[in-house]
């Protein structure tokens, strides 16, 4: 197959590496991702200023990669309509260092990615580690090269993507696979207010998960669970079965 693979912690990143070299022992590999670390920044895109690329030396392997001074989405619509020669049969965005749960995906440049290979068509996925610490970027380079296997076998609906995220245990410490919903995340304490040396005040974005009781379906808790989580997601969020109900509140101009 081939496979193009991207992520939101940048091109240097241990976890594309990883990755990237895991799948090219099998199929042919192109690398598009972002020059420096662009995490959260959700689907944006550069619409405001020319975006460059450049041609890398990726690692000590010889597959073909470019740099991106953009965000994760524009280095996917980039290589689709302008770097690459041929369509991708397939997108891999990742792998991510830390989890990609629940309502987190919004923000998310590594899902964002994947979506964006998903409203051009091409089956995607993202795949991220739900580590805190001593990542074993093995593993989910590993379960990668399974799921692209599946992937040659099966197909998902053009509008949708399978989000993964992989526990924080060891290998034989993984109770297996699920397949799951999206949970919920809230934080608390989200700012941290500080001063600068010129006296001037300024916030760091941060705080701690609320512990919120999570759906037995829900990614969060699968995680937690220490299962492999493959979420199924799609760009329609459209709230259909409220559409009848808006209909009655016979709104006119």
């Amino acid at each position: 197959m081939n496979i193009l693979v991207t992520n939101d912690d940048g091109i240097f990143a241990e976890g594309i590496y990883k990755l990237a070299k895991v799948l090219s022992k099998k199929h042919k590999v192109f690398v598009v991702a972002p020059d420096r670390q662009r995490s959260a920044t959700g689907h944006a895109i550069t619409m405001h200023h020319p975006l460059r690329t450049q041609k890398m030396k990726f690692f000590d392997t010889d597959i073909e990669a470019w740099s991106v001074d953009g965000t994760p989405s524009d280095c996917i619509k980039l290589a689709i309509e302008a770097i690459l020669n041929e369509k991708p049969d397939l997108i891999i965005s990742g792998i991510n260092d830390g989890p990609n749960l629940g309502t987190d995906v919004l923000y998310s440049g590594t899902v964002s990615a994947a979506m964006e290979g998903a409203i051009h068509g091409i089956q995607s996925m993202a795949i991220s580690m739900a580590y805190t610490k001593n990542i074993d970027y093995n593993i989910g380079a590993e379960f990668a090269s399974k799921m692209v296997e599946k992937f040659k076998e099966n197909s998902i609906p053009e509008n949708t993507l399978l989000n993964i995220n992989i526990p924080d245990c060891k290998k034989n410490d993984i109770g297996g696979v699920k397949i799951t919903t999206l949970g919920v995340r809230r934080y608390k304490n989200s700012f941290i207010k500080r001063i600068d040396p010129r006296g001037q005040v300024y916030y760091w974005l941060g705080g701690d998960i609320i512990d919120e009781a999570q759906n037995e379906s829900s990614d969060i808790k699968c995680i937690k669970d220490k299962y492999i989580s493959v979420t199924p997601i799609h760009y329609d969020l459209t709230k259909y079965d409220l559409i009848e109900t808006i209909e009655k509140w016979n709104i006119r101009i």
